[in-house]
């Protein structure tokens, strides 16, 4: 089998995929970037090879269409196996949200051609299982923010609570947090001591001690987000803290 990545392979292909094992896997692992490339547009996040139980999917999604395409035929394999690879993910989808499978020829065109147009029922099911994803990651990031400011005495329950009244005030210390979470010895200081470096501080901001050390546990949850892996409540604090 010759063909470089990324371009189509001929029917002539298929077949001898279909035909041998060693072509099929030479197949599969010359287009895993086409397989990953459409498993990411599909469930609408970046996803890994051996991480992510969505890859798998699309995988053994290929593999299937290998055997369902008709090399006599002729046509698009990769469009074909594109469908293949929506279809069998859409279908994962229902099933994680209690929902019927819908049947291959629904994907199908009127022209009988291999390429396909996804449903409107089939785009909720993939909306709903992003947002499902999305509402997973935010309490699993929530949690792990909970034992960060814990290191710092700081509940994530009085975060608001915490936060200056004022919008100029609180503007004032969102940025002194950006300002910690962005220079390499302020971060250094506040994980090494638990605290922030005042005095450095005073140096670049024209907040006084007293309104520093009123805010502190605000800047310092603030600045712990803003430097670590905490990418919905970055945009939160990006945006300024404003619901």
């Amino acid at each position: 089998m010759s063909f470089l990545p990324g371009t189509r392979p001929a029917p002539a292909d298929v077949a001898r995929a279909q035909a041998d094992k060693a072509a099929r896997e030479v197949l599969i692992e010359r287009f895993s970037p086409f397989i990953l490339r459409v498993t990411t547009r599909t469930v609408g996040r970046y996803v890994r090879l051996g991480e992510d139980d969505e890859v798998s999917i699309a995988l053994m999604a290929f593999s299937e269409a290998i055997d369902r395409f008709d090399p006599e035929r002729g046509g698009n394999f990769l469009a074909f196996a594109e469908t293949v690879i929506k279809r069998r993910l859409i279908d994962h989808f229902r099933r994680e949200g209690q929902r019927r499978e819908i049947p291959m020829s629904s994907l199908q065109s009127e022209d009988g051609e291999n390429e396909a147009q996804m449903p409107l029922e089939a785009e909720a099911a993939i909306s709903a299982h992003q947002e499902r994803t999305a509402q997973e990651e935010r309490r699993e990031e929530i949690e792990r923010l909970q034992e960060a400011l814990g290191a710092f005495g700081i509940r994530l329950a009085d975060l608001a609570r915490l936060a200056p009244r004022h919008r100029d005030a609180r503007a004032a210390a969102l940025g002194v947090a950006m300002l910690v979470a962005e220079r390499r010895e302020f971060l250094g200081y506040l994980r090494e001591r638990g605290s922030l470096p005042m005095r450095q501080l005073e140096e670049e901001v024209t907040l006084s001690r007293k309104t520093l050390e009123r805010h502190r546990k605000f800047i310092v949850a603030v600045a712990v987000v803003l430097s670590g892996d905490y990418p919905y409540l970055k945009t939160y604090f990006r945006s300024g803290g404003e619901d």
